[in-house]
């Protein structure tokens, strides 16, 4: 097949990969009790009013989706005090991502981003034939300073996110302070919070809204996916100027989220109870994972999201396949080219406890930590 029957962007693009599923690993090890911790989902599940919801449109599906997500405007409106033209409902923030790439990037502009972070930005860059400068952390934290440095005319996106993944660590107020300071207003900064109810824990994190108050070049990114326990139905949003909005709205499919996702987008909203149950589970196992860390005396990386990021000590393709043997499922960190680091969701008490066994296990067996 001739190569130049694709676009030429595709062969530049590295594919994301997923994590496996439960259901891939039962079939490949013919294992039933398995604890998947890689992919940074609600171990509580949906949140129930999310569920109510849907049932009420299971009959309706065969009505196409309201194209505008009124009634999930509504409720955000309420939430963040903006208007309906300050939100772009998408399905799942990999669109919402999509959509801003299509917006802004002309061949040849340029965006700037962490190394590692979320692998979506730079894809989604490149493929518009975009320039992706991935600028190496820095103590583990996205490098503002070199961030500052690589700004130049053909500069379009800044992508922040906070917390990072897979670091699971923040950009701190200060930090992103310096980072507004000294980027030209006509540059885009893009925080990505999809983990932001975790970690508005920490008074340290910035305000993003704040920031948009007073710069309309700038989009925040969240989701329901994570803390609201709905990731499977793919309903995410952003928060930005009239302007943006405008101009991304004619770039998004007509009816692209789904109505049941609607429908659990509202109800998510509606249950705060079901948020603040998740994130104090969240910090509960991330203690545990803590205390057992420091006891074996392997670094990590402080968390304000629902994972941690973790140096084993060996090969972390070996570990890695190692606990899948055992049933327990986790984000290998060569994926990231950070060859013994690990990255762990948070689950409940049980699945975390069965994690800390099963490494401690695979180390001993190993010889690392006899």
């Amino acid at each position: 097949m001739s190569e130049n029957l694709f676009r030429k962007e595709v062969a530049s693009i590295k594919p994301y990969i997923p994590g496996k599923s439960v259901d891939e690993l039962k079939k490949e090890l013919g294992i039933e009790d398995i604890e998947k911790l890689a992919s940074n989902e609600n171990p509580l599940g949906p949140s129930p009013k999310a569920v109510e919801e849907i049932k009420k449109e299971l009959d309706s599906i065969h009505i196409y989706p309201d194209p505008n997500c009124t009634k999930l405007k509504d409720g955000l409106c309420k939430r963040y005090n903006l208007k309906h033209e300050n939100i772009v409902v998408g399905n799942g923030g990999e669109e919402l991502l999509k959509i801003i790439a299509q917006t802004f990037i002309n061949e040849g502009d340029e965006a700037i981003m962490a190394n590692p972070t979320f692998g979506k930005y730079a894809s989604e860059v490149l493929f518009m034939g975009g320039v992706a400068h991935q600028i190496e952390l820095k103590d583990y934290k996205h490098d503002f300073e070199k961030f500052v440095e690589k700004i130049n005319d053909k500069t379009k996106l800044i992508y922040v996110c906070n917390p990072n993944n897979p670091t699971g660590n923040i950009m701190t107020k200060d930090d992103v302070d310096y980072l507004v300071k000294n980027t030209p207003e006509n540059v885009v900064l893009v925080f990505d919070e999809a983990y932001y109810e975790y970690a508005i824990k920490n008074d340290k994190y910035p305000d993003s809204l704040e920031i948009l108050r007073n710069r309309p070049n700038t989009i925040i990114l969240r989701t329901f996916s994570k803390v609201a326990g709905i990731a499977s139905v793919r309903v995410g949003y952003l928060l930005t100027s009239s302007e943006i909005t405008s101009a991304m709205n004619k770039m998004k499919m007509v009816f692209h989220v789904n109505r049941l996702a609607q429908a659990a987008g509202i109800g998510a909203l509606g249950d705060p109870a079901h948020i603040d149950k998740t994130v104090k589970l969240n910090y509960e196992c991330m203690s545990m994972m803590e205390k057992y860390f420091e006891e074996n005396n392997m670094e990590y990386i402080k968390s304000n999201a629902n994972f941690v990021f973790v140096n084993v000590g060996l090969d972390s393709k070996l570990v890695f396949e190692e606990l899948l043997k055992k049933g327990i499922i986790v984000r290998p960190g060569y994926l990231w080219n950070c060859k013994d680091w690990l990255r762990v969701s948070t689950g409940t008490k049980d699945q975390i406890q069965k994690f800390i066994d099963a490494l401690q296990e695979v180390l001993e067996d190993n010889k690392i930590h006899a």
